[in-house]
């Protein structure tokens, strides 16, 4: 890898970090974020499901890459992502911490499939799996840095106090951006071709199947994500230090997630790669009760299952990025699109899946919550067999022959 390359996946994995800590961040401090803005979490949860719910634009965002380049696609998501932080500074309330969930990650929608295309355009297939392995490292380290971080301001300066950093570090990095891209090239003339590239990628049977599998492992691991830390509040009585510290397992477990599709996936093949990682994931998702009997026996099932998680869908995005070239950015925005909207439906019903498996189901909230990840695992099963059937070859190929 060139050396301005590795540069460019250095400052890629950066500005991810702090992308995804602002996209984090909701998750363990949920409770302490409900008492600052003195709302319920269940009305807290469906902000979040906006959030996720977004995504329904995420296509319409990333043909910006496929037509205009991916240097404005990149810069053009930052610049928004950092807008939506600024909002907090105004007029803190509900209202405005919603809209500011919506439009950051509206900025994370066009970012991270320009990103995902640019390194696509500038990797050969059979390395792409470790350099974009390398840029989701961002996703674990959001947890092992940047919500310890997080933690630290809110002990020290309420609620509202990493908004001021989120902003100020997005206004660094767009300028960083702007200076370290090479020059746009532009492709197709806007308007008709954003249409036409979205008409490819939704008639398209391999794309579709690779949407499903998306949503489906995303209904799966947002559930987990949105109830753990009021599972680990309420069974344990965990603080906010706890929690912080909580988020930095869960974090080195995605890394250690992220390092094995590194080491393995290109090897195996992504395909296989992405079947071994549901089949584990569902296994270790079914021993979280049993191991919740205790905290640190909820740490270790929480371990598992992110790592099993971060790489299934890891494996996913170099085999997605291959799915169809000439279209590229957009097939990976509709592919993040249907991660998010799934994680929407997790956050729907995952509040009301825990209450029933506590008041009505006969069983502890968690089992409710694993029922359901189960339940979609197997979906995203399914959209993996569909597939492989649609590309061609064995599940053993060390190389695919991609579309």
């Amino acid at each position: 890898m060139r050396n301005s390359l590795k540069l460019q996946v250095l400052v890629f994995i950066l500005i991810r970090t702090l992308m995804n800590t602002s996209v984090r961040m909701v998750y363990p401090f949920l409770p302490a974020i409900g008492r600052g803005l003195g709302v319920e979490i269940g009305l807290l949860s469906r902000a979040i499901m906006l959030r996720s719910a977004s995504g329904i634009f995420g296509p319409f965002l990333a043909t910006i890459a496929d037509t205009r380049g991916r240097k404005t696609g990149m810069v053009l998501g930052v610049l928004v992502f950092t807008s939506g932080m600024a909002l907090m500074l105004f007029r803190p309330s509900f209202i405005t911490f919603t809209v500011m969930l919506f439009i950051s990650i509206l900025g994370i929608f066009a970012f991270l499939p320009a990103m995902q295309a640019y390194l696509g355009d500038k990797v050969p297939y059979e390395r792409r799996g470790l350099v974009l392995a390398l840029t989701e490292f961002s996703w674990s380290l959001s947890f092992i840095f940047g919500i310890p971080v997080v933690g630290f301001l809110i002990i020290r300066g309420g609620w509202l106090a990493p908004f001021p950093f989120f902003t100020i570090a997005g206004g660094i990095a767009v300028a960083g951006l702007a200076w370290m891209l090479p020059g746009n090239k532009p492709a197709g003339d806007g308007g008709m071709q954003m249409w036409k590239n979205l008409e490819k990628v939704f008639t398209f049977a391999p794309a579709l199947a690779g949407i499903t599998i998306g949503f489906a492992i995303s209904v799966a691991n947002e559930m987990v994500n949105l109830m753990f830390g009021v599972w680990l509040e309420g069974t344990f009585g965990v603080q906010i230090g706890a929690l912080a510290a909580a988020s930095v397992v869960i974090g080195i477990s995605e890394l250690t997630g992220e390092g094995l599709v590194g080491g393995t996936t290109d090897r195996i093949g992504k395909r296989r790669a992405v079947g071994i990682g549901i089949i584990l994931n569902c296994l270790v998702a079914g021993l979280i009760p049993i191991l919740g009997s205790s905290l640190a026996g909820a740490l270790v099932g929480l371990f598992c299952f992110y790592l099993t998680f971060e790489f299934t869908i890891v494996s996913a995005i170099p085999l997605m990025t291959e799915i169809m070239p000439a279209v590229r950015a957009t097939m990976m925005a509709a592919f993040i699109s249907s991660t998010s909207l799934g994680r929407a439906l997790g956050d729907w019903i995952a509040p009301a899946l825990y209450q029933f498996g506590k008041d009505f189901g006969g069983m502890s909230g968690i089992m409710a919550i694993i029922a359901g990840v189960l339940f979609f695992n197997a979906l995203a099963g399914i959209g993996l067999i569909v597939l492989n059937k649609s590309l061609g070859g064995g599940w053993h190929e060390s190389a695919e022959n991609p579309v």
